[in-house]
């Protein structure tokens, strides 16, 4: 994933207010200058989707940006960095209403279960699934918010350790470092789930 500074930043930042205010041609124009790189974010959520998960990658950027651009969050944007750790926010939070939405016999509608070992992956042991990590990721935001804005940005976002430091506005080391804690916090919670629900 492209993540370096470009010329294009002032002018994200600036349509990002601007849509934040109301302006639907902000939005418009802030769209294709952003595709590229919520497609990339929606192609690593989309990874871990079943192979007949019935939402799109395409569908999933789409719908994505409508919850950007809808949010009414009153809050200044802090540039693309910004914008992409909140997308990436979206986009679980897509995937999450899908699977609720779906109604599944299994928790989790069409989420494909894979341990999480790097970005792909938290733990060599199996994980639970979508839901599940949901709730664990909820529940972490209440005591530790920046290592839950971690785990979404490298599992949902597919962001290296690199990239998640830059939006991050931190150093590498200490992403490492609160990227394992956080591995080993959500390996504990989602193996006590399995262990209630067996």
């Amino acid at each position: 994933m492209q993540m370096d500074a470009s010329e294009n930043n002032e002018n994200v930042t600036v349509l990002l207010n601007e849509m934040r205010d109301g302006s639907a041609n902000a939005a418009e124009q802030l769209f294709p200058i952003v595709y590229g790189e919520l497609h990339e974010l929606a192609r690593a959520c989309m990874r871990r989707q079943s192979p007949g998960h019935t939402l799109q990658t395409t569908a999933l950027v789409n719908e994505a940006f409508l919850k950007l651009a809808g949010s009414g969050d009153s809050a200044e944007w802090e540039g693309r960095y910004h914008f992409m750790r909140v997308a990436a926010r979206a986009m679980r939070s897509v995937l999450v209403d899908h699977a609720r939405g779906r109604g599944a016999a299994k928790r989790g509608g069409g989420w494909k279960r894979s341990p999480l070992a790097s970005a792909e992956t938290f733990t060599g042991e199996p994980s639970s699934d979508l839901l599940a990590l949901d709730e664990a990721l909820s529940a972490m935001v209440n005591f530790d918010e920046r290592k839950a804005r971690i785990v979404e940005m490298r599992f949902f976002g597919g962001m290296t350790v690199e990239e998640t430091a830059m939006v991050m506005d931190v150093s590498e080391a200490t992403i490492k470092r609160e990227w394992r804690l956080a591995r080993a916090w959500l390996r504990r919670e989602l193996n006590r789930d399995d262990e209630h629900a067996a």
